[in-house]
């Protein structure tokens, strides 16, 4: 005899609870000397807040882990605590570890039992709109094992035999077909079993969690990204996050 208390699959999916992880413990080496990247000053206020609100405006999400430095979880702790954030969100502080793969998964084996879906976001993408993130766990629970969000390319891409010195010419190998490429943004979504799974067994060829996943032999599905979840790696790239920040001022009155 059947259970009928039991939800269905699809119910269960679309009861799952969502976390996000986010590794914030690399050094910026691309944008200078100074703070890590993600404690860098955007609109006066550090990049990881800005990247946690963004995360956290989401109703779908109930648990932020941020992966701190592994000597600076007491700083990021206290830098969660000075800062405003949804009163209906928990906040998570772990240490990190040497490279962003081992920092995600300090934050995955940091989750309580009863979340199935997580996200995982780059610290250095602050201004993802919520949608993208309702976006991606949707997917996620419609039943997909992996989800990204991307947007197609601008320009056309040259696939090319790296020089084998410094500053010298580049020959072309091949020009990809632009129509099926992607520009691959952050949060990527998952089956939580499914992401621990890879964490546990994938260790080479590791390009972002999805890749790992791809590695599984499952497949990883495409959200539409938006252009304004672009990641600040160098300068000119905090210039362009201010004026975003500027504009939302404008329109939206903070």
């Amino acid at each position: 005899m059947s259970d009928d208390s039991r939800p269905s699959p699809a119910t269960a999916r679309a009861e799952a609870r969502t976390a996000v992880v986010i590794p914030a413990a690399g050094r910026g080496v691309r944008l200078g000397p100074g703070a890590p990247k993600a404690l860098r000053a955007l609109n006066g206020t550090p990049m990881l807040i800005h990247a946690v609100r963004a995360m956290a405006a989401s109703r779908a999400v109930s648990l932020v882990v941020v992966v701190a430095p592994p000597d600076g979880a007491a700083e990021v702790k206290s830098l969660l605590d000075a800062h405003a954030l949804p009163e209906r969100t928990d906040f998570l502080v772990v240490p990190g570890g040497a490279e962003r793969q081992d920092s995600v998964k300090l934050g995955l084996d940091a989750l309580p039992p009863d979340y199935d879906i997580v996200l995982v976001h780059d610290a250095a993408r602050p201004l993802v709109p919520v949608d993208t993130v309702d976006a991606v766990i949707e997917a996620v629970r419609d039943g997909a094992p992996a989800v990204v969000p991307a947007l197609p390319l601008a320009d056309t891409v040259k696939e090319v035999e790296p020089a084998s010195a410094a500053g010298d010419p580049e020959p072309v190998v091949a020009t990809p077909e632009r129509a099926r490429l992607r520009a691959v943004q952050t949060p990527q979504g998952f089956d939580r079993a499914t992401l621990v799974r890879a964490h546990e067994t994938i260790i080479d060829n590791v390009t972002d969690d999805a890749s790992m996943v791809e590695q599984l032999g499952l497949t990883v599905v495409v959200v539409p990204g938006h252009e304004e979840a672009f990641k600040v790696t160098r300068p000119l790239d905090l210039v362009l996050a201010e004026a975003v920040l500027a504009r939302r001022r404008l329109n939206d009155g903070f």
